[in-house]
């Protein structure tokens, strides 16, 4: 293979299952899961190790909006960074088969991490940083977003939750910080910057996570759940992913976080219901480029261009339209005749990001939406009735799809 091949990998750890003599006798599969996880070769890896606890130092309080010195931010923060070991059955016996992050979101023992981490296991286990471990159940999760969610009866004395930051307050060029457990290495710390945001990046199912967060702060298997943090202390986003060159699985300068916005908003309905319902349009699109509005002769720029519509979806049942022709422009085949979103229940839409995101974080299934489409020149509102992501799609639609 070419060592320039660009992959995705979630970042959980796959720790070999090794023969542990137990009595538990329900087997789990967790061998059908439909995502990059399982196109990664288990790491050869010894049995997780409990780090020894971090020396305590006393610190005064800070005030909203101050920062710390990384020393200060480890001390508060990492008490409430937890270890994941997952284990599965095999053949009558337990073994572990995974590890990752999670940290404190509240005080009644619930714990966020990915979905990828404990998906389809058969007992998990939360290891804090002074060597506590204890039986976690998984309440909730949500392959959609990678989000799940573990509870425990207690945790260790003093441990306090993270509190959660804002997406409006995360800027390109800012500091974070990672804290997790790389390779099984717990409670380590590393830093870097917000490099982009706004990424689209694959979730476990055929739909994507938008608003997503880039960093550079080294995060690597086994980081997976844990937080990425500005110097504040706050929550903005749940380390998952890592972009590599070809089969090296390490960090490369490029790693992603599920984003605040979409942690406040799936996380209170996995706790409560222990699953999250999405809103679902079934459009495939882009963004509206110059040269289309050009040759569609289009009084605008900028919007959301709808190529494909899934069939009996939402978006179809309302009438919208994909592309129905082409045609050839500077030696190039270009798809038109597709519906141009610019507008969402009055507000502007400029991209198909945008689009994506307002159905992600503002609407939920059975809603309707009003759709201002510019169609053949004209502007028309177009409602539509959201329904809930289904399980599947056709193969022929592609990402990203809100």
């Amino acid at each position: 293979m070419k060592n320039n091949m660009k992959k995705v990998f979630l970042i959980a750890m796959v720790l070999p299952v090794l023969a542990l003599a137990c009595s538990l006798a329900i087997p789990t599969d967790i061998s059908n899961l439909s995502s990059p996880l399982n196109t990664m070769p288990s790491i050869t890896a010894p049995a997780p190790t409990v780090e020894s606890a971090p020396v305590k130092i006393s610190l005064p309080p800070i005030s909203a909006g101050e920062e710390m010195t990384l020393t200060e931010l480890y001390v508060r923060i990492n008490p409430a960074v937890v270890n994941i070991i997952t284990y599965a059955k095999q053949d009558n016996q337990v073994a572990p088969s995974g590890q990752g992050s999670g940290f404190v979101y509240d005080s009644g023992g619930h714990i966020i991490t990915n979905a990828h981490v404990v998906h389809g296991s058969y007992e998990v286990e939360v290891v804090f940083s002074d060597g506590t471990i204890e039986s976690a159940e998984v309440v909730g999760e949500d392959l959609h977003s990678d989000l799940a969610v573990v509870e425990v009866v207690s945790y260790p004395e003093g441990v306090q939750p993270i509190p959660l930051g804002g997406i409006t307050d995360v800027v390109v060029g800012q500091t974070v910080v990672a804290i997790g457990n790389p390779f099984g290495l717990g409670g380590t710390l590393t830093e870097g910057i917000v490099s982009a945001l706004g990424r689209t990046i694959p979730a476990l199912t055929p739909f994507s996570i938008p608003e997503s967060i880039q960093t550079d702060a080294a995060i690597n298997p086994g980081n997976s759940g844990g937080p990425l943090l500005n110097l504040r202390g706050q929550v903005i986003g749940v380390n998952a992913q890592i972009e590599t060159t070809g089969f090296d699985r390490s960090n490369s300068g490029v790693g992603f976080a599920i984003p605040v916005s979409i942690i406040k908003r799936v996380v209170p309905e996995l706790i409560e219901d222990g699953e999250y319902e999405w809103a679902w349009l079934g459009v495939i699109g882009g963004d509206l480029s110059p040269t289309l509005a050009e040759v569609m002769n289009l009084p605008v720029e900028h919007g959301a261009y709808i190529s494909q519509i899934a069939n009996d979806g939402p978006a179809e049942r309302a009438g919208l339209r994909g592309t129905d022709d082409s045609t050839i422009f500077n030696s190039r085949q270009l798809d038109i005749g597709g519906d141009v979103i610019t507008a969402v229940d009055g507000q502007p839409v400029g991209s198909f990001g945008e689009l994506l995101i307002y159905i992600a974080l503002k609407v939920t299934p059975g809603q309707d939406v009003t759709l201002t489409v510019l169609r053949d020149g004209e502007y028309q509102d177009i409602v539509v009735t959201m329904r809930e992501r289904p399980d599947s799609l056709d193969s022929s639609f592609q990402l990203p799809t809100p």
